[in-house]
């Protein structure tokens, strides 16, 4: 597989608090959109990325309970430093981890980040939002279309270091040769609708220019969060 990343700080936030990291070789790919107070929210989504990074360092075989126990772990690091340092009190992240495992790409998955498969010149969200909004849509009293502008449609529902519920989902997604997989934080999906992401993934070029014209469309929408990208391509299979 043939991978890019991208990532700014956007148009409104001081600091970059997203996270990203891949691994062509074996086939690893996260994004992690962290929140909290000053810069808390920064070490949140580093300590997420620093997990997956040492699974990479110590399993070679991609397995969906090493990426479970892996993003669990994660959580607890991330508690553990916020009772040890009142700067990181309330400190939390989503994740967004994806590993090649054969004909399948094994997934865990918490928070509002997401991760989008194109094939056949249709987009589709992979991920299911762990967010209010989302729960909303699914119980059927907003629609998808007012999801979009909803004036509470930042609260999530589940974040790594945070109380409550915070378990990743989990599945395993099948792969065909020339898939696109699209790993994103909410400063792209929350500013550029699915039918525009679509349109530019299917409109050609190289990974690296449609990861460019995304993060073009999400800074010219007007940028309001950080925007953070993994575009990845199945070479074959």
């Amino acid at each position: 597989m043939t991978a890019t990343l991208r990532t700014d700080v956007g148009k409104v936030r001081r600091q970059n608090e997203d996270a990203a990291w891949l691994d062509e070789k074996l086939g690893i790919y996260v994004v992690a959109d962290g929140m909290g107070g000053h810069l808390a929210g920064e070490v949140a989504s580093a300590m997420a990325i620093d997990a997956v990074k040492r699974m990479a360092k110590t399993h070679d075989i991609a397995s969906i309970s090493v990426l479970r126990e892996t993003v669990c772990a994660a959580h607890e690091a991330i508690c553990a430093r916020a009772r040890e340092n009142k700067s990181c009190s309330g400190m939390g992240t989503t994740i967004c981890a994806m590993w090649r495992g054969g004909h399948y790409m094994y997934i865990a998955h918490v928070g509002d980040s997401r991760i989008y498969r194109l094939r056949g010149g249709r987009l589709e969200q992979i991920t299911q939002d762990h967010s209010l909004v989302e729960e909303l849509v699914r119980a059927g009293i907003i629609s998808r279309e007012e999801a979009r502008t909803h004036p509470r449609r930042n609260i999530i529902t589940r974040a790594l270091g945070t109380p409550g519920e915070n378990a990743p989902d989990l599945l395993a997604a099948d792969m065909e040769k020339g898939d696109l997989w699209l790993l994103c934080t909410d400063g792209l999906s929350g500013m550029v609708s699915d039918e525009e992401m679509a349109r530019v993934l299917c409109g050609g070029g190289s990974l690296d220019q449609m990861a460019d014209t995304l993060l073009e469309k999400a800074l010219d929408a007007g940028g309001r969060d950080n925007v953070t990208l993994i575009l990845c391509r199945s070479e074959e299979v």
